[in-house]
């Protein structure tokens, strides 16, 4: 099967050159936001076979799991340690691997050029939009103890937020890189002022990279 190569027209990180993925269906996090259920139903998850004779090919930087979180709590570790094994046969590429549970990271195997990032939309606790995810204050301190590893943080959708206290989730976590994007999908939730985004944004400034996604331009208008 080929590699999904990234639309420059689409909502995908812009650094981010192909997607894969193995784990389908269902996410068990279920937030109300995913972009996979505007899709239309969603079958259970499942692993796809079929991808383990995707070629990744060399000097590609690869979004695992795009469509999935790969490393919820219930998804099999057998799953996971089938897909890493592929992307390590192709140890010639970059990967890049998110997931709301990081502290699952820990478990496996990872290629030499890995990035490991979580999703950390708030500090704020909405139930109805998180659903079954871990809240924000478990993935940062999962990210914290990934010393000596590059580690992005991905504020998207964009939730609003407490500035001081959303700053020290991200500090926590360390990251090389802080994603911010919003809501492309109209799905209508609660979102920060301009002052408080930009306030964030040069506040993080003063430690690591701020890559801002196309859609972000929405909510700064």
């Amino acid at each position: 099967m080929p590699l999904n190569k990234v639309s420059k027209n689409g909502n995908m990180y812009s650094f981010i050159t192909h997607t894969w993925n193995t784990v389908k269906g269902i996410c068990e996090h279920n937030c109300s936001y995913c972009y996979m259920k505007n899709k239309g139903p969603l079958n259970p998850v499942r692993f796809d076979n079929k991808e383990l004779k995707t070629d990744l090919g060399q000097r590609n930087y690869i979004f695992v799991g795009s469509s999935n979180d790969m490393f919820s709590k219930n998804t099999s570790e057998l799953w996971i340690n089938e897909t890493l094994g592929h992307c390590l046969k192709h140890d010639m590429n970059q990967y890049m691997f998110q997931s709301k549970n990081p502290a699952r990271f820990f478990d496996f195997k990872y290629p030499e050029e890995t990035v490991f990032c979580t999703t950390i939309e708030t500090n704020r606790w909405y139930p109805k939009i998180m659903q079954n995810a871990p809240k924000p204050q478990e993935r940062s301190y999962a990210m914290n103890e990934l010393k000596g590893h590059t580690s992005y943080v991905t504020i998207e959708p964009i939730l609003d937020f407490d500035v001081d206290e959303l700053f020290e989730l991200i500090v926590m976590c360390k990251p090389n890189q802080v994603n911010i994007g919003a809501d492309s999908c109209g799905h209508k939730m609660p979102e920060p002022s301009v002052e408080k985004i930009m306030m964030l944004i040069e506040m993080l400034k003063g430690f690591t990279k701020i890559h801002r996604k196309t859609n972000l331009k929405r909510l700064l208008k």
